[in-house]
């Protein structure tokens, strides 16, 4: 059996717009400083998920929202704001063509972020055009279908899908070679099946996908474990399958990995934050520091297990750097499927 990995099948042109009323959304009110202008926390703390309620963008930023507050680092939650459109692609046009220097937001990213980047998908703009600042957990892709589904397992979907590919619906957060949209394609080429030939239906982030599974409107979600995990362990969700290299721990031990159960597809998801590229040293430096003490503290490890995600702890320069050399290799992989031109 041939490993995929990381495949990029299909081509997707994102058309921004500029956005003048999202500057509503993020807070004009001027950070906390000292009398030497030395930046001492933000007035009005803020984390933008770039998806509507409910997916992995969120899931990012009220991990960050509780992190911060149960280590005792800020007295009030930080605040979340929801600014979907493009995957990402809005919300990273906004800072970075709008709200350049604004240092009491940070934005969530995952490795969808990276490999929309690595494709084009945010207009003008490339990875090297923020700030990175930290990661702080990882999960993996896996594929759900409705608790009630006569679809009982991988191989009945894997039947399926290879009888009659486009009586099979996926719903996704993002477009066609996004990150949700290319672990389906992962699996159809597994078994054989074109991609193109399935039927997919794009949305604006998880929680729309995951909700429109459980209303019965597509067949399958494909999305985060840690998104699926909730309605999952509600009874709402049979989770088929985990596209990670072995079981996981904790509550998701009992879901089967697909390569286990004889398909060899993995796809690891990465989350954490940027900030905007004007924002100053000294305001950088104050997160970058507060996501270094997040990290180490054991409050924010029980709080990261309860959101269902894995450790992974990167910040600054080192995070800038891994997010460099992966959106490369993901520009490499999308130039070599067709995505992109090769460079």
């Amino acid at each position: 059996m041939k490993k995929l990995s990381y495949l990029a099948l299909g081509l997707s042109i994102l058309s921004l717009t500029a956005c003048n009323n999202a500057n509503e959304t993020a807070s004009t009110d001027a950070a906390a400083t000292d009398g030497s202008g030395e930046f001492t926390g933000p007035s009005r703390p803020e984390c933008i998920a770039p998806a509507k309620p409910g997916g992995g963008f969120d899931l990012t930023c009220k991990l960050a929202q509780a992190g911060l507050k149960e280590t005792g680092i800020l007295e009030d939650p930080m605040r979340v704001t929801y600014m979907p459109g493009g995957v990402g692609a809005v919300a990273y046009n906004k800072i970075v063509a709008n709200d350049r220097d604004n240092e009491d937001a940070i934005i969530a990213f995952s490795t969808g972020s990276i490999l929309n980047l690595s494709q084009g998908k945010f207009g003008k703009f490339t990875e090297k055009d923020v700030k990175w600042l930290a990661g702080v957990g990882t999960d993996y892709g896996a594929v759900a279908v409705n608790a009630d589904s006569d679809i009982k397992s991988l191989d009945d979907l894997v039947e399926v899908l290879k009888t009659d590919p486009k009586s099979v619906s996926f719903g996704a957060g993002g477009s066609v070679g996004g990150q949700d949209w290319m672990q389906t394609a992962m699996l159809a080429k597994a078994v054989g099946v074109n991609p193109s030939d399935m039927t997919y239906v794009a949305m604006e982030g998880g929680g729309e996908a995951i909700t429109a599974v459980m209303g019965n409107h597509i067949t399958a979600v494909s999305a985060g474990i840690a998104e699926l995990m909730p309605q999952a362990s509600a009874g709402k969700l049979r989770v088929l399958a985990v596209f990670a290299d072995e079981r996981l721990d904790g509550s998701m031990s009992d879901i089967a990995t697909a390569k286990e159960q004889g398909y060899d597809v993995t796809w690891p998801v990465v989350r954490g934050y940027y900030m905007g590229p004007d924002v100053s040293p000294s305001a950088y430096n104050w997160w970058k520091e507060t996501f270094d003490n997040v990290l180490a503290d054991p409050k924010f490890a029980e709080i990261r297990e309860q959101q269902e995600l894995l450790p992974f702890s990167m910040t600054g320069e080192e995070l800038q750097e891994y997010v460099y050399k992966r959106t490369g290799e993901l520009r490499e992989l999308s130039a070599e499927y067709g995505l992109v031109e090769a460079q």
